[in-house]
């Protein structure tokens, strides 16, 4: 497993915009295990035999083993976001939603799980305060193809 990142602050909307058109920061990886899963499961009431039964997924599943929910590896996004970056000054942050969320791959259990954030565009919606859009996309360690890609919205207040 690699070190922790080390976190790019942002102390201010011109630190903010600033970022735009940099290259995606990478989050550190998180290892998603059954017991994971299984916790994850539990929490939502989502115990469907693909993401926590390992017998069943082995014999009946087109993975041969669990795979995670993809609502876990949306979960993780803050996280990960917080592996890549910090806010010093900010006296608020809101997870404002979604432009957009597809689960392109699966992400089996013992997978190594990381995510990548670029600045997309930063709205200023007051004199301190901005609406910040990040392409997002989370990788199982050595795929090709992300299993997670989504437009992440945020509100920062200084």
């Amino acid at each position: 497993m690699s070190t922790q990142p080390t976190k790019h602050p942002f102390d201010s909307l011109p630190a903010l915009e600033a970022f735009l058109g940099q290259a995606p920061r990478q989050s550190a990886p998180t290892l998603i295990d059954q017991p994971m899963i299984d916790a994850f499961g539990g929490l939502t009431n989502d115990r469907q035999w693909i993401h926590t039964d390992p017998v069943r997924a082995a014999q009946q599943g087109p993975f041969k083993t669990t795979i995670a929910h993809g609502f876990l590896a949306l979960s993780m996004l803050t996280s990960w976001h917080f592996d890549c970056f910090d806010y010093p000054n900010a006296k608020m942050l809101l997870n404002y939603g979604f432009n957009k969320v597809r689960f392109t791959a699966a992400v089996p259990q013992g997978s190594l799980l990381s995510a990548g954030f670029q600045l997309l565009k930063v709205e200023r919606v007051g004199e301190h305060e901005a609406r910040c859009c990040w392409k997002v996309e989370a990788r199982v360690a050595g795929s090709e193809r992300p299993a997670l890609v989504a437009e992440w919205l945020m509100q920062i207040r200084y």
